[in-house]
């Protein structure tokens, strides 16, 4: 119906044009002849309802085909799509459409070329943070192989460099995986006590050396989710907990289970966030308040970490009194079984 009076009031001085050539023939025909005019007022008023319906359908099944040719144009402005709309137009149209084109194929070829320099970025990080990764692999191995060589002292700041520079690569590696369009995610179940025992032996030089305390009550749970993705995740939480660590750090590692989700918890004693700070930790670039500690922040790894919740379909929720720790929670949904039972 909408449409219906768009379209009367598009076409209303055509309409109006033919309600006068209607008025006008049956004034003719009632002065020439009365009598014929009141025989033949009836058939008059059908014919002229017919014929306005006539046009009406003509005139909306070219409004459609106008719009459908239109929008297939807007989405692919090619010069068939144009040439197809240029037809169904009036001339003074077609000047604003062969305008409307050029913008918009100049806009496409530089989306286009936009895109392929973005690719070739993407496919650069990686193949260089894969590269890194042998070297760092290479690293490990000589530290495993030749710690009868090297004073332990030396050893351990080796192994700190170590998985610094591992964490850093890794954090690089998976910003230009969640940036691009393809996915490699492979959802299967995971035994979240061995997931979190590989995170904490990569991390490991860097709690040994705060001296953390880890409190590990997982028993044998197991979630459905992608292995690489959690343990990312995991990976930067451990890390936040390391940078933010108080002078006796601990981490703590739990898990409860309701109707709707599993939950997982990973909770530390370090100087916490403020609460007005809270609610922006998952933000690109946010590092809070200007403390020590944050001075050298980048606002990168929350962010990360919830970007991979959402690719993964998880949930998190943080929280933190002011120097007394940071929690931050991740919730499993709970997949229902055949029949939705």
């Amino acid at each position: 119906m909408k449409r219906l009076w768009h379209m009367i009031e598009r076409y209303y001085p055509w309409l109006l044009l033919l309600l006068g050539v209607d008025c006008f023939c049956a004034i003719i025909l009632w002065i020439s002849d009365i009598q014929a005019f009141q025989t033949l007022s009836g058939l008059v008023v059908l014919t002229s309802l017919l014929l306005f319906s006539a046009i009406l359908f003509v005139l909306n099944k070219r409004e459609t085909t106008r719009r459908e040719l239109f929008r297939d144009f807007l989405s692919d402005p090619a010069i068939c799509n144009e040439e197809r709309l240029l037809s169904a137009i009036s001339r003074e149209e077609g000047e604003s459409i062969r305008l409307l084109a050029s913008v918009l194929q100049e806009h496409k070829t530089e989306s286009n070329s936009m895109a392929d320099a973005l690719q070739d970025y993407e496919e650069y990080v990686e193949g260089w943070a894969h590269e890194a990764k042998t070297l760092l692999s290479l690293l490990t191995m000589l530290l495993d192989n030749r710690s009868n060589e090297m004073s332990p002292p030396l050893q351990a700041k080796l192994d700190y460099v170590r998985s610094q520079l591992q964490e850093d690569v890794t954090q690089m590696l998976y910003y230009a995986r969640l940036k691009s369009s393809t996915k490699d995610y492979q959802f299967k179940d995971i035994n979240l006590n061995d997931c979190l025992g590989e995170v904490l032996e990569d991390y490991a030089p860097l709690l040994e050396e705060k001296q953390f305390v880890i409190i590990n009550k997982l028993q044998s749970e197991t979630v459905y989710t992608d292995r690489r993705g959690l343990q990312f995740m995991l990976g930067q939480i451990v890390s936040n907990a390391i940078k933010y660590s108080s002078d006796s750090p601990m981490l703590t590692i739990s898990m409860i289970h309701s109707e709707i989700a599993d939950v997982l918890s990973v909770e530390d004693n370090g100087i916490g966030v403020k609460k007005y700070d809270l609610p922006y930790i998952f933000q690109k670039g946010f590092t809070g308040d200007s403390t020590d500690s944050r001075k050298k922040a980048t606002g990168i790894g929350l962010y990360l970490v919830k970007k991979m919740a959402d690719d993964l379909n998880l949930r998190l929720e943080a929280a933190s009194p002011w120097e007394k720790g940071f929690k931050i929670v991740i919730f499993f949904p709970k997949l229902k079984s055949n029949g939705g039972k």
